[in-house]
This record gives C-alpha cells, structure tokens and sequence, in this order.
C-alpha cells in the first residue's frame, strides 16, 4: 500500500546537500516517519563498502547483528 505521496508505506528516500559547515538537513518526512525531533541523538554509522547510515540509538539495538560489538564483526580490537 502506498502513501499520498506515491512512495511505499514506512520507506522515504531523498537527495540532501552538505552545507559549508558539512552539514545536512533530515527532510522533514524522514523526521515525521522516524519520530526524530529537536534535540533527539542519533547514531551516525559509516562504512566505506556499506555507505553512512544514521538511526535512532533505540532502533539499532533492535539489530544486534549489526552491532560492530558482536563477536565477528566490525573492527574494534578485543582486549
């Protein structure tokens, strides 16, 4: 099912620009379909073969295999 805006429930995709100060503005649907308000944190995760992803603290501790902490992943030394 589609929404108003003819784009799937639950998903957005936008092209955003890097200010001179290198930053960026989350589109406001992005925001609405996250949540995500005025003085929220978020994760920003960055990978050179995956690309940036930023998520809400909350919802990446639903993806524990995601989590670079987990044993066989990501690059963090054990120690």
């Amino acid at each position: 099912m589609g929404t108003s805006e003819g784009r799937p429930e639950g998903r957005f995709a936008s092209t955003v620009r890097v200010g001179e100060k290198g930053q960026i503005v989350i589109p406001k649907g992005a925001r609405e379909l996250f949540g995500i308000g005025p003085g929220d944190t978020l994760l920003l995760l960055a990978d050179v073969e995956r690309g940036i992803a930023i998520v809400r603290p909350d919802l990446f501790e639903q993806f524990p295999e995601s989590d670079p902490r987990t044993p066989g992943r990501g690059t963090r030394a054990e120690g």
